[in-house]
């Protein structure tokens, strides 16, 4: 067995060594805690929107000066909107999803409930509003035109509301969410509809909310929600979004257009932050593998050099090539070892700070063995080159160097 002639070797060259190990254990730490992080980015880029995206465009307006009628217009203006060759369905509403706004709600299953309150995000908008999203109604109905009341009226209060399936299993768990109340502070809703997902518009409240949204029959002018959102036809999004501004402007010329997009653009700048953070994490941790692999071809070609005439005493002895190259590996194998020992104590310390200073979730123990996997591999592939090198080494070679 080579392994306590190797430990006896490492003794002697414990610096060397121990550099490899803190090396090692150093990547392992951070790599870990990066794969994670990029996993976790990942996910969350991946977040459903309930909405048929790809068909969907947002306009976005403000008025300049006063306006006589806001709801009138609102009406002049999709019914413009409709007649956009390639636009399948038009409603005015307050925001969309990762639109990264903030109309939410302290939502409950009890009136005026201060200690188990649920906070949900609250859509609102003209008739045509679920028909133009295309999202998914599980149970009950849409609402009903006589549902519908108008946002700016005074007093204005609303009796049914509709909600995500993950919204109804929160306040109403393993029961039917149909024709129950919720409330809104002290004010009832009678639910009416499940849809099965829509993404709130940001994450403010933290991810155990991310699904809770509802939408209300509050038919909202573009003064008051600034949002129109225009359902297409497939591939027709560039078309439509180039002529709006001119359709818009001929109904009233007193406004500003600030957002002309897709809902896939929304979504990709609301991901920007996460989608530069995963690559510049990816850079990070293959910076530390290619440095981490360089360290150790570079300790064990000087290794090789260094024991060169040992290796030809230990092939003039009987030692195979075989016996060589495995003798290199099972070292490298020990320093990998050692590293990610240490490494994975490191990992977790390193955790137990991010949790602390950035709220980031839990280090899950399958990231480590993964981790570990990895750079034992790696360890095993750096090494490879020198080993083979010191395998070629000739007994004559070594005898005449002495």
């Amino acid at each position: 067995m080579d392994f306590l002639p190797i430990l006896s070797t490492l003794r002697r060259h414990r610096t060397a060594a121990t550099l490899v190990v803190l090396e090692i254990a150093l990547t392992c730490a951070i790599v870990s805690n990066a794969v994670f992080l990029i996993r976790e980015r990942l996910a969350r880029m991946d977040t459903p929107s309930g909405v048929v995206e790809e068909e969907l465009v947002r306009v976005r307006l403000i008025g300049i000066g006063q306006t006589a009628d806001a709801a009138a217009l609102t009406a002049q203006d999709l019914v413009a909107l409709r007649a956009i060759p390639g636009v399948k369905s038009v409603a005015s509403t307050n925001q969309v999803p990762f639109g990264n706004s903030g109309w939410n709600s302290s939502v409950s299953s009890i009136p005026d409930d201060v200690s188990g309150s649920t906070t949900a995000s609250l859509y609102m908008g003209t008739q045509d509003l679920l028909e133009t999203w295309g999202v998914r109604l599980i149970a009950g109905r849409d609402f009903t035109p006589e549902e519908y009341v108008d946002a700016d009226a005074k007093d204005a209060k609303v009796s049914s509301a509709i909600v995500t399936r993950a919204l109804a299993e929160r306040l109403f768990p393993g029961q039917s969410p149909l024709g129950r109340t919720l409330y809104l502070g002290s004010d009832p809703e009678t639910i009416v509809g499940v849809i099965d997902e829509l993404a709130r518009p940001n994450d403010r409240n933290g991810p155990e909310s991310a699904a809770y949204s509802m939408v209300l029959p509050l038919s909202i002018s573009y003064t008051t929600g600034g949002t129109y959102l225009i359902r297409v036809e497939p591939g027709r999004g560039g078309e439509v979004l180039a002529a709006v501004d001119a359709t818009l402007t001929k109904v009233a010329a007193n406004r500003i257009f600030t957002h002309l997009e897709s809902l896939t653009e929304v979504r990709d700048s609301y991901f920007r932050k996460d989608r530069s953070m995963a690559y510049l994490l990816i850079g990070v941790s293959l910076a530390l593998l290619i440095i981490t692999a360089l360290g150790i071809v570079g300790l064990a070609s000087f290794w090789v050099q260094q024991r060169t005439r040992q290796i030809g005493i230990r092939r003039a002895l009987g030692a195979s090539r075989g016996d060589i190259l495995r003798y290199f590996l099972l070292e490298n194998f020990i320093l990998a070892t050692m590293g990610i020992v240490v490494g994975m104590g490191l990992a977790y310390a390193l955790n137990h700070w991010l949790m602390d200073a950035y709220a980031v979730p839990r280090l899950p123990a399958t990231v480590l063995p993964i981790g570990a996997v990895a750079l034992w591999l790696l360890g095993q592939l750096a090494v490879l080159a020198p080993a083979l090198r010191a395998a070629r080494i000739s007994p004559a070679i070594a005898t005449r160097s002495v």
